[in-house]
Order: structure tokens, then sequence, then C-alpha cells
């Protein structure tokens, strides 16, 4: 049995500081191994980004204690916090956050020079993953000129430019029609199938259908439904 590579035991948290509204996140325990796909559902309000940011590190918990990789992150500095993320986290959003007067590869290049990686080895380890995710010929485009699909896989390959242990994803079909949302479906299966651990949050049941190997859904801030699909080891 593998460790878990997420834990998070008994987090709060609560944005009103009254206490007259209902936290986020209330008592929540959760553990996930790595090589998991797990795929967060729940109505909106539920808690699931507020879950997603207290992993990533965006946010703090009120109590409790997230722990990632074997890295306290509710102890950590806001330096700390910056060099946690870039070596330890890769994020895939919605709508896809690449930065638009970059070229293609100078977006999947960024986390690599932003880590000090040298220059040689992050354009062959860019160069591996834009032509493993399907994009390496559009390396010297710009982002605006990609369909949808196209800019989520370079986003996709931004995110796993440092090796990272766990791939986070907020909602990364829901910008997408439905063509470019199947090929991302397929291309995040793909990926766990590999080994990566990927946590999604997302309102996309045929995404965490396709290629999540387990299923919780938040109800309230609350973990109300936690499922292993047929088959996948815990």
């Amino acid at each position: 049995m593998t460790a878990p590579i997420i834990r998070l035991r008994d987090v709060n948290k609560t944005y009103d500081t009254s206490g007259t509204a209902r936290p986020a996140l209330a008592g929540l325990d959760l553990e996930v191994r790595a090589g998991e796909a797990l795929a967060v559902l729940g109505r909106s309000g539920s808690g699931k980004s507020t879950l997603l940011n207290l992993i990533a590190g965006l946010d703090r918990p009120s109590t409790g204690s997230v722990t990632v990789d074997g890295v306290a992150v509710h102890k950590l500095g806001e330096a700390a916090l910056a060099g946690y993320r870039r070596a330890r986290i890769g994020m895939v959003f919605q709508f896809f956050n690449l930065l638009d007067d970059l070229t293609v590869e100078d977006n999947v290049l960024l986390p690599a020079q932003l880590s000090g990686v040298s220059r040689a080895r992050a354009r062959a380890r860019a160069a591996e993953l834009m032509d493993r995710l399907g994009v390496a010929r559009h390396a010297r485009t710009f982002p605006a000129l990609l369909s949808g699909g196209e800019r989520q896989r370079v986003a996709v390959a931004r995110a796993l430019m440092n090796r990272p242990p766990l791939l986070l994803a907020d909602e990364p079909t829901g910008a997408l029609d439905t063509a470019s949302a199947a090929d991302v479906r397929s291309l995040l299966g793909e990926l766990n199938a590999e080994g990566q651990t990927i946590l999604l949050v997302t309102h996309d049941t045929a995404l965490a259908g396709a290629c999540a190997t387990r299923t919780i859904e938040l109800l309230d801030g609350v973990l109300h439904r936690d499922t292993l699909r047929a088959g996948a080891a815990r």
C-alpha cells in the first residue's frame, strides 16, 4: 500500500470570523495516496475550491493540518510556499492562465526558469513534454492562435515541467467544447495510468468517470461520499 501524498486532519476553514456563517470546510479528514486520480465533486459553495486552494498553499486552514508530499503546508511562510508550489505542485486552470505575449515553448519553460534549471535541461524537458502532449508543432506559436483544447494541453505541459509529484486541476474541461473536453479527459487518464497523482475539482461527471480512480463529493464543507472505482487499489 502506498503512503498518502495528501493528508488533511480535522481541517476547518471559515471566512466569516463573526461566527454566523457556516464554514467552507468543516472537520475534513482526507487522505490521497500516490498514484490516485481523485475527482472532487459538489455543488457551488460545497468547499471544492477551498480544498484545492488549501492543498496548493494558496490559502490556509483556520484549524487543522494539511500535509502534502511530507510537507506541512499549513506551517509554511510565504517564501517557502512559493518554493513548495514550484517543486511539488503542478496546476491546471479552467481558463488556462497562459501568458499571451510568450510563445507556447516559453510558457512551458517558465516553471523551470523560475526554479533555476539550466536553459539546456529546460529546453530538452519542454521539447519532450510538447511532443508527448501533441503541441510540438506549435512551439513558436502564441497561445491566442490555438484552440481551447490545444491551450489546455500547453497548460498541462507547463504544469508538468518540474516533474511535480502532484497535479492539481481546477475545472480543466470547463471552458472547452465537447471534442476538446473529451481530448483532455483522455490526456488526464493517460497521465494517471503512467503514475501521475492527480486531484481534480470538477462539475464534469464525464471527466470524473473517465479518469478518476476515486471520487469524493463535498456537501456544505463536509465529506458526503467517497467512492473507489471498481478495480482501483487503495
